[in-house]
């Protein structure tokens, strides 16, 4: 297990070995000695084909979250919110999959959201602090300014993702 840094600071690739024999799969997903980070809970998420999810965030009570997909595949998206940030305003995106060799952490800052590309995905989330209901915001998933590039046009969305926030809302 190795850390890889992404173009954006804080926001990492948690390199992890898969261990394969006849009988399946074992993957590590987390070591604090490497990691160095503590979680206090873990959320399972699951959703089908289409459902985007996000970008949330918790604006008082920030969350880090390490994201493993344990069934499927998505297209994760983590936008830094930091306001003293070289990167403020900038988008990470990937895709996960239940075969994949890697988490993503993600540091107290940034929106997170997900779009579900197979036909059924189970997303799992470590968090650093727990949810705060009060400090919940939604940015915008489709906000022209990030130019985010989802592989769908009309995803699936709650009317909690229908009605984020544009960018301008968290530089204040």
């Amino acid at each position: 297990m190795f850390i890889k840094k992404t173009k954006i600071e804080g926001l990492i690739i948690l390199k992890t070995k898969i261990f394969k024999d006849s009988r399946g799969s074992l993957k590590e997903v987390y070591q604090r000695r490497i990691l160095k980070k503590n979680f206090v809970f873990d959320v399972m998420s699951k959703s089908k084909k289409g459902v985007l999810r996000g970008l949330h965030v918790q604006t008082k009570h920030s969350q880090a979250k390490l994201i493993t997909v344990t069934h499927g595949k998505i297209f994760d998206v983590a936008v830094d919110l930091r306001k003293k940030s070289r990167t403020f305003g900038k988008y990470y995106s990937l895709i996960i999959s239940e075969d994949s060799d890697f988490s993503l952490y993600i540091p107290k800052g940034f929106a997170h959201g997900f779009l579900c590309l197979s036909n059924k995905c189970t997303v799992n989330y470590k968090c650093s602090t727990y949810r705060n209901s009060k400090s919940e915001k939604t940015l915008k998933w489709n906000d022209k300014t990030l130019n985010i590039r989802w592989p769908v046009k009309s995803p699936i969305l709650s009317n909690k993702d229908k009605n984020g926030e544009d960018l301008n809302f968290f530089k204040t």
